[in-house]
């Protein structure tokens, strides 16, 4: 095997040796990717968790738990709620997996 400073690629080789492991790595991406989305559109838009979960109708924990990668409880329904109290879109696709 080459060696490579590709950090997915080392992710890859090292954690999704079976198809078991690369379908949690995947989903482990997923949650981390959500979290960031939701923490990055939150702090572009100038707002707190506070804030954020003032206008989305819910409490401060609750958007701290949804910006926590660990957090596998998001739910479209709350996401939508977010995506219009920062005055965005959501969009949501089917992607061909990659090998």
């Amino acid at each position: 095997m080459a060696k490579t400073t590709d950090a997915v690629s080392i992710l890859r080789n090292r954690f999704a040796a079976t198809p078991e492991d690369a379908k949690l790595l995947a989903e482990e991406k997923l949650n981390v990717y959500v979290a960031r989305m939701i923490r990055n559109a939150r702090t572009e838009a100038g707002l707190s968790q506070a804030d954020l979960a003032e206008l989305v109708g819910t409490k401060q924990p609750a958007i701290n738990r949804l910006e926590n990668a660990d957090y596998e409880g998001h739910s479209l329904s709350m996401l939508q709620a977010i995506a219009e109290a920062l005055g965005k879109k959501l969009t949501v696709a089917f992607v061909d997996e990659v090998a």
